[in-house]
């Protein structure tokens, strides 16, 4: 059971978020904040993607690495990306150096650009916000999937995305805003304007 931590600053965050300075920076000024355009929510599934078997913080220091190999993310340019850009980025030490995760950024490109056709990614994912939100009070309280995010999983697939198992797309869901994780004593609990509770 992993209990709010007070920091130096005063301020109850989550054992999670108070381990490391750049963690506490994510978590202060980005997690839980509603994403509502293509190119960002485009970005936070692919980190989210490469991030599964590894600790998000290692993801946090090689993000800005990955914008530069990925084109900062634009969906147009990554889904036009071939056999020489996967080459390139196996080649390049900064970043996660995955095939599969490569292959599927690629491909959850295309599938983001298609998606153009029916309504866009943003709407897709958001429509599966649930009606309520969890109110932890320890992280043993935050579950790690939800029907929601095992339905959101179902269509993405259905739509062309890999990489975007149940848990990885509740990871999603609270990193986004669409659901407040955040725990009840945090300094951040409902301060997204998403959920007011």
């Amino acid at each position: 059971m992993s209990p709010a931590v007070v920091g130096s600053d005063g301020l109850v965050r989550p054992a999670w978020a108070s381990a490391d300075p750049l963690l506490r920076e994510y978590y202060d000024t980005e997690w839980g904040m509603p994403v509502r355009n293509e190119r960002d929510l485009f970005e936070r599934i692919s980190l989210e993607a490469f991030q599964a078997g590894l600790s998000w913080v290692t993801i946090l220091r090689k993000r800005e690495a990955f914008r530069a190999a990925f084109d900062n993310f634009e969906p147009d340019v990554v889904a036009g990306y071939g056999a020489s850009e996967t080459a390139r980025l196996m080649a390049d030490a900064t970043i996660v150096r995955n095939r599969l995760k490569i292959a599927a950024t690629i491909t959850n490109a295309r599938a983001t650009v298609a998606l153009r056709e029916s309504g866009g990614l943003v709407d897709l994912v958001w429509s599966f916000r649930p009606e309520r939100t969890p109110r932890p009070v320890t992280s043993a309280d935050v579950p790690t999937t939800s029907p929601e995010s095992i339905a959101l999983s179902r269509e993405l697939k259905k739509r062309g995305f890999t990489f975007v198992g149940p848990t990885t797309m509740f990871a999603l869901m609270e990193a986004v805003g669409i659901v407040d994780t955040h725990l009840l004593q945090s300094h951040r609990r409902g301060s997204s304007g998403v959920w007011a509770q």
